[in-house]
């Protein structure tokens, strides 16, 4: 029988932990057997995990007897990793051994070694402090996960169990990763990526010298902004204004220009009843179909699906404000990543 072991750390994430372990804990085949055998195992017999403590079963040596590894998300990336951890997994990478990691858990995989030259991904939130520590890794902020065939890595949250259904999928066929998406009460896909849940752009950073013109940039996306408008708006040449750009932001003035305006164009999406024309002339966009491909490309998605999943149960009064529901009326909650 496939054996996945569940690694256990000090600062375990819950969520993360229970995701491998209901998932494929749950696994049928058609003939009524389990289709994995699930192990949860640890550096130390007893971990914190948030509001309270997890005994594991066994030690690091299931590690050598495992099909698939998968390393659950941390709350604490800053702390040092078992070095005993990253030599057992770095031993099962050299005999085959399928590693997937959830959230958090890709710093743990990246501090291996193993995921230099590769795609990866984590929780949006983190993806940027991976790619400052592991410049190596080709870190993919957009994704729900990534399919290295031998190594894979997951977004933030619930997209661990996109990236669980995808390896049921991958080892026992559609038909019974379809049943497991059933009893998770989950789309065996989603659509559209990690991208579509980042509402806000990182902040500029405190104290930088571009922080005052990014700031000016946000309270004017409605204007046409070019390259010699904005050099000359911060007494630059445009030349030194894109090397500054790459430097603070790791991108380019367009580019920037482009996600901020997206990011403004999900809030209004979110929070008014505009129209997709209107809120792509408020944004900056003067052509909605060039608004509609620059929202796909960064957001995964269409800005009327975007509407359908994240403007929640509020009514719209006619001035595209949101209005309370009637006195009685379900409240519908956002979803969440």
């Amino acid at each position: 029988m496939h054996t996945v072991a569940i690694v256990a750390l000090e600062g375990v994430v819950p969520f993360d932990l229970s995701i491998p372990t209901e998932v494929f804990g749950r696994v049928r085949l058609p003939g009524g057997g389990a289709g994995y055998a699930v192990r949860v195992c640890g550096v130390t017999p007893e971990v914190h995990a948030g509001a309270f403590r997890v005994k594991t079963q066994h030690g690091l040596g299931v590690l050598a007897r495992a099909d698939t590894i998968v390393l659950p998300g941390i709350a604490d990336v800053s702390a040092p990793f078992p070095p005993q951890l990253l030599k057992a997994l770095r031993a099962a990478a050299r005999r085959g051994t399928r590693i997937a990691s959830i959230c958090s858990g890709a710093f743990i995989l990246a501090a291996t070694g193993l995921l230099d030259g590769l795609r990866a991904t984590t929780h949006w939130l983190g993806t940027e402090e991976l790619a400052r520590r592991h410049p190596l890794i080709q870190v993919d902020p957009n994704v729900l996960y990534v399919d290295n065939g031998q190594l894979l890595t997951s977004a933030g949250a619930a997209a661990g169990l996109d990236l669980c259904l995808h390896l049921v999928r991958r080892d026992h066929g559609s038909a019974v990763a379809a049943d497991a998406a059933r009893l998770a009460v989950m789309p065996l896909e989603r659509d559209g990526g990690q991208s579509q849940f980042i509402t806000h752009a990182p902040p500029s950073p405190e104290g930088a010298s571009l922080e005052p013109l990014l700031r000016w940039m946000e309270d004017h996306l409605h204007r046409p902004l070019t390259l010699p408008a904005l050099a000359r708006k911060a007494a630059m040449s445009e030349r030194t204004l894109s090397r500054r750009f790459r430097e603070q932001t790791g991108t380019t003035p367009l580019q920037w220009l482009l996600r901020a305006r997206v990011r403004r164009a999900q809030h209004l999406l979110e929070t008014t009843g505009q129209s997709v024309e209107a809120v792509a002339a408020e944004v900056g966009f003067h052509s909605p179909t060039t608004f509609r491909e620059h929202f796909q490309r960064f957001v995964t998605t269409s800005p009327l699906a975007y509407r359908r999943a994240f403007r929640g149960g509020a009514r719209l009064s006619a001035g595209g404000r949101s209005a309370p529901p009637p006195a009685g009326a379900p409240r519908r909650r956002r979803a969440a990543s």
